[in-house]
């Protein structure tokens, strides 16, 4: 277990997709909707990738369990919140305040469990998450993307697919932060009842 490097390939993996943050930003406030589409599919990979090497390499990290939630955090709620002006992304304000709270709440969380020394990685219910906000994304900028070029009958039921996974995604973002909020009253109770 590599516990205190910060330069791994996971890690710098993981760094890499803040410049991506970065570019997949500007690409919305452009509204360059394919190359935003793009950034966030290399974006998507490095994610999938540091995953992978941490694993293969056997240098997952405090550091990185830590880092690679945050990193995504960054990217996609900076992406919800750059969206919610265009008025097609189909987001409202109440929706991103549910996706950035829960976040902002989960990430202090785990920087807290994790100071007292109890594994707060990412769980399947956090991964169904992740997935989910990926999909949005990817329908909302896809959708963008094609839909000067696509009939408009085409584009309605697109639209109402989009919708659905909106709210997939929001039930998913609720969920998994009340199982959140549990699993670390029970791992701060169980630890209480052994230090007792």
């Amino acid at each position: 277990m590599t516990r205190d490097r910060l330069w791994t390939l996971p890690n710098l993996l993981t760094l890499s997709r803040l410049p991506l943050a970065v570019l997949l930003f500007a690409c919305i406030a452009q509204q360059w909707w394919f190359a935003g589409l793009a950034t966030f599919g290399v974006a998507a990979l490095t994610d999938w990738l540091d995953g992978l090497a941490a694993r293969r390499l056997h240098q997952s990290s405090a550091i990185g369990r830590n880092l690679d939630p945050l990193i995504d955090k960054v990217l996609t709620g900076g992406a919800f919140i750059y969206l919610l002006p265009v008025e097609s992304a189909g987001l409202m304000p109440w929706m991103v305040v549910v996706i950035v709270g829960r976040e902002l709440l989960i990430t202090g969380l785990r920087g807290i469990m994790e100071s007292h020394g109890i594994r707060f990685g990412a769980d399947q219910w956090g991964k169904l998450k992740m997935v989910l906000q990926c999909a949005v994304l990817v329908a909302i900028l896809g959708l963008l993307a094609i839909t000067p070029h696509v009939p408009e009958k085409v584009v309605s039921v697109l639209r109402r697919v989009q919708t659905a996974l909106i709210y997939l995604m929001l039930a998913a973002t609720i969920i998994s932060g009340v199982q959140y909020l549990w699993r670390a009253a029970r791992s701060r109770s169980m630890a209480a009842s052994i230090a007792g």
